[in-house]
């Protein structure tokens, strides 16, 4: 028994080697299989087992049969892997590999696929505006019967693009005159404020005899810059969670591939559960608060403050019995290199 509630250094040795034995296992652990790796005699262990059993870390199926950890276990095991070293060589080869990729959204494409030929998890990579994002440029393209291509371009990087149709005809040449007017006006404005200016101008008694703001105006009808704030998710290795001995019914189990076929779900995922400083590593053992299919998964992720309204999130989704090494590198290494990639 241990009277004060408390556990001492060597009880969270014995704990972390219960997880990894677990983890390399899948099978209750018992004292004489921690006994082999340690100086202490099995009693000692088996006395440390039922302090940790007492505190919420382990728990035993049957009353013959070794001890599991429990998702406060793996929580404490994980959090020894936090200071995991950087390795500069690995971050600039990464950096090399994501710069091959020209826009934001395909180096977040890349970098979830990164994170799954590393982990052989689910890799999940998402660039998340703000209402501070930059105007770079617009593009303006005429397309037939009568409709205009708009391509939105902001100082992070990230394009966006639309087609409307407009009623007017216009010509590939006024849609030059249109263009030109946004980039030389309005060329590193935040998104809101060319909003509220564009409309102070269309308010002028003037303007009514301006024909480029009447040009201007005719594409700001149809949303010209209302490029949307939609967060750009990607995740890759949805595969490798077949096969895992989850616990899960055939029906748990497609409940766990429908919840994670839906971004909004994945996002809900990253904003519940990566709620740590930029720049910090967080790991979540047990996901159930997010979908009862997901109890035995694990989230580690790194939030990322790119500039110029733009935040990224790195992550790996995994069962509780993955190899945590091995993600949380994972995690550090291809996060630092997107972030020198794309500020």
């Amino acid at each position: 028994m241990n009277p004060l509630g408390t556990l001492s250094a060597r009880h969270f040795d014995i704990l972390h080697a219960i997880v990894q034995s677990y983890i390399d296992t899948g099978e209750p652990v018992a004292s004489r299989v921690v006994a082999r790796h340690h100086t202490l005699s099995a009693a000692s262990i088996r006395n440390m087992m039922a302090d940790l059993a007492e505190e919420g870390f382990l728990s035993q199926p049957h009353t013959s049969a070794g001890r599991i950890p429990t998702e406060k276990a793996f929580q404490s095991y994980a959090k020894t892997l936090a200071g995991s070293r950087i390795v500069q060589a690995e971050i600039n080869r990464l950096q090399v590999e994501l710069k091959r990729s020209p826009t934001v959204e395909d180096r977040i494409e890349k970098t979830s696929k990164l994170l799954t030929e590393l982990t052989r998890q689910l890799g999940i990579a998402a660039a998340i505006p703000s209402e501070d994002q930059k105007l770079d440029q617009i593009e303006l393209m005429l397309l037939p019967d009568r409709r205009v291509l708009i391509v939105v371009v902001t100082r992070d990087k990230m394009v966006r693009h639309k087609v409307v149709a407009v009623d007017d005809r216009l010509t590939q040449d006024e849609l030059i005159s249109i263009r030109n007017y946004i980039n030389f006006n309005f060329h590193g404005w935040v998104l809101p404020a060319i909003h509220r200016e564009l409309k102070r101008r269309f308010d002028l008694e003037n303007a009514a005899y301006d024909d480029i703001l009447k040009r201007v105006n005719l594409l700001y009808l149809k949303g010209m810059l209302d490029v949307g704030l939609a967060p750009q998710v990607y995740f890759d290795g949805v595969g490798n969670l077949i096969g895992l001995d989850l616990h899960l019914t055939r029906e748990r189990m497609r409940e766990l591939f429908r919840a994670l076929e839906e971004k909004k779900r994945i996002l809900d995922l990253l904003s519940r559960f990566l709620e740590q400083p930029h720049g910090e590593l967080g790991i979540h053992v047990g996901l159930a608060e997010a979908h009862p299919s997901m109890s035995e998964l694990s989230l580690i992720g790194i939030r990322l403050e790119l500039g110029n309204g733009l935040d990224a999130n790195v992550a790996v989704l995994g069962p509780m019995r993955m190899n945590y090494a091995k993600a949380v590198s994972a995690v550090l290494h291809v996060g630092r290199a997107f972030k020198s990639a794309t500020v």
